[in-house]
């Protein structure tokens, strides 16, 4: 029996490269990853966050409404808090609810970050 650990598929080595791209702070939705790599959908890009994604910042790829990750969110919103990642607050009266992510403000297009000072920017 060997100790060799499994080479990762390159689609999840291309997936795992994005999601250590994305700046704190900000998100991909797995559309978005797809999208970028211009393979795959995202389906496949779950798939292989939920396999593979424990090395890399999985809270910064999301799903496209904003919900937090389905027994993950409290972890994941202490990061999304500490990075500074925009929220959508729970509406009032709805005790107990988890915060959403705002998208239209927390979504990365792989370009430089604005909040870098440097504006767009060339794909990575």
């Amino acid at each position: 029996m060997s100790d060799e650990v499994p080479e990762l598929p390159e689609y999840a080595e291309r997936v795992l490269e994005v999601a250590e791209r994305i700046p704190p702070g900000r998100v991909m939705t797995y559309g978005d990853v797809a999208e970028w790599l211009a393979e795959g959908g995202p389906r496949q890009v779950g798939r292989v966050m939920a396999l593979y994604g424990g090395s890399v910042p999985w809270w910064r790829v999301v799903r496209s409404d904003g919900a937090l990750l389905a027994g993950h969110e409290l972890r994941a919103l202490r990061y999304y808090r500490a990075e500074g990642t925009p929220l959508r607050q729970a509406p009032p009266g709805a005790e107990g609810h988890v915060p959403r992510l705002d998208i239209r403000r927390a979504r990365w297009d792989g370009g430089a970050d604005p909040a870098d000072g440097a504006g767009g920017g060339a794909h990575i």
